[in-house]
């Protein structure tokens, strides 16, 4: 009974070295991957941010153009982050940049983008994050690649900063670019 006992704690170890064997080994502990890449964006029927108050969104708002869909949210403070970097973009680029308000306060959500700025074409009121369990969203911030079909064609989860717009999106915009994939195009 008592060599029974002493098993216990070299098992334990061992399945804690294995599992700490296998983190290490990941490319890149951000990388979630996403069962909705080369899906279409999931049906919604939800009330905007701004504009009339009876004002709704769905899916078919999303289409005819290659846009982010950036997941964010005031008590987010990655959202504040990467925001700037949403401004250039929208700035440099006119990328169409749709914004889901996830979970989050209306009333604060308008408040912080009058003082911080709006880079969005409009926001969607996920209040109650449904929209985001359809995305299988794990938290704020994520931005969803769509293209002019309402194809999901990348997620990324974590802030948008310079080098993930330089390295990872930009690069799958032009290939949709030049696939003919958005009227008129927009160079980033």
């Amino acid at each position: 009974m008592n060599r029974a006992k002493l098993f216990v704690p070299v098992t334990v170890f061992g399945v804690l070295a294995i599992v700490l064997v296998l983190g290490f080994t990941l490319r890149d502990p951000k990388l979630l991957p996403s069962a909705l890449v080369d899906k279409p964006f999931p049906g919604f029927d939800l009330p905007l941010l701004a504009g009339e108050p009876d004002a709704r969104a769905s899916r078919s708002n999303l289409l005819g153009e290659i846009r982010l869909v950036n997941v964010w949210a005031t008590w987010c403070p990655t959202c504040l982050a990467e925001h700037g970097e949403l401004m250039r973009i929208r700035e440099k680029t006119g990328l169409s940049i749709v914004g889901i308000s996830y979970k989050d306060d209306s009333r604060q959500a308008r408040a912080w983008l009058k003082e911080y700025g709006d880079p969005y074409d409009f926001n969607i009121v996920d209040a109650n994050g449904d929209l985001g369990v359809d995305l299988g969203v794990y938290g704020a911030p994520e931005t969803f690649l769509v293209d002019a079909g309402g194809v999901i064609r990348y997620k990324h989860v974590g802030d948008v900063n310079p080098g993930v717009w330089k390295d990872e999106l930009a690069p799958r915009i032009a290939a949709l670019e030049a696939s003919g994939d958005i009227p008129g195009g927009n160079a980033p």
